[in-house]
């Protein structure tokens, strides 16, 4: 048995070869400052007023949230410092920086360079795409770890999944106030641009799986969707209890809440699938 009694640690093989120790540092300041990002969903009160720009209420939960499951997930790069699951961790960390980033430019009025934080945001976003894309361009030619064979079910969805995540992740860079329209709360075209970064993400790494599908990035990509889904929709109930703003039986509510509910179940499937994969191995 290669794996640990938990059934979960890569197989150490030579197609699935460990991080350079300074990607491993990389990751854990990356970490350090995704638990600053995370705050905004436990801790509003405390983070909001040194967040780099103002945020709302039911902005700042949801942002929280995903910040809270892209810890979870660069936690996983640390603990597990291997080509699988890491090869998807950085091309979805590259995917959102860079978007983000990019938004981030195009809506330098949302941010007051006479504070330090704006300062910072910009360093640690420029700095994060700038590491994972110059390590998957030296790694460009290097094949995904060894991976399991799909079921024909999950070859024929996870094309319709990506698809989905993709086009709407698309729809919100490009058309931001349309594509954003129908969510709980207003967001402005700012966010929407940083919010289309959390689809086309997911969207790249479930291509990723989809075309190779290694355990361990299965259960990563798993453990992503359920925390954004469940954060999401948990930290919306959070929130609105306290200010009372959200109309529950609205069409645009109920799409949103279906939509983040279907990535969050979609993640579980995902969880139960890798686990089948892993207890099959270690058995």
């Amino acid at each position: 048995m290669g794996h640990s009694s938990l059934g979960l640690s890569p197989v150490p093989t030579p197609d699935n070869p460990p991080f350079p120790a300074a990607l491993r540092l990389f990751s854990a300041a990356v970490i350090i400052v995704l638990i600053v990002g995370a705050g905004l969903f436990f801790a509003p009160a405390l983070v909001k007023p040194r967040w780099p720009w103002a945020v709302t209420p039911f902005n700042a939960r949801f942002l929280g949230g995903f910040y809270t499951a892209e810890m979870a997930v660069m936690a996983a790069l640390l603990v597990w410092n291997r080509w699988s699951p890491g090869r998807l961790v950085l091309v979805m960390a590259f995917i959102f920086t860079v978007i983000v980033s990019a938004a981030s430019f195009i809506n330098l009025g949302y941010f007051n360079f006479e504070r330090k934080a704006p300062w910072l945001w910009f360093l640690v976003y420029l700095g994060s795409a700038a590491v994972s894309g110059l390590f998957l361009w030296q790694a460009r030619a290097r094949p995904s770890a060894k991976g399991v064979i799909l079921n024909p079910a999950w070859r024929a969805y996870m094309p319709m999944e990506m698809a989905i995540l993709g086009l709407y992740g698309a729809g919100l860079l490009l058309f931001p106030l349309t594509f954003g329209g129908f969510w709980p709360w207003p967001i402005d075209a700012f966010h929407a641009e940083v919010y289309s970064a959390i689809f086309l993400a997911g969207a790249g790494g479930t291509y990723l799986v989809w075309r190779s599908a290694p355990r361990e990035e299965l259960l990563v990509l798993g453990l992503a969707q359920f925390l954004v889904g469940l954060l999401a929709i948990l930290g919306l109930v959070i929130t609105d209890a306290a200010v009372h703003r959200i109309n529950w039986t609205a069409t645009g509510t109920l799409c949103w809440l279906a939509l983040f509910g279907w990535i969050g179940i979609s993640g579980v499937f995902k969880l139960c699938a890798a686990s089948r994969y892993f207890s099959a191995q270690s058995a």
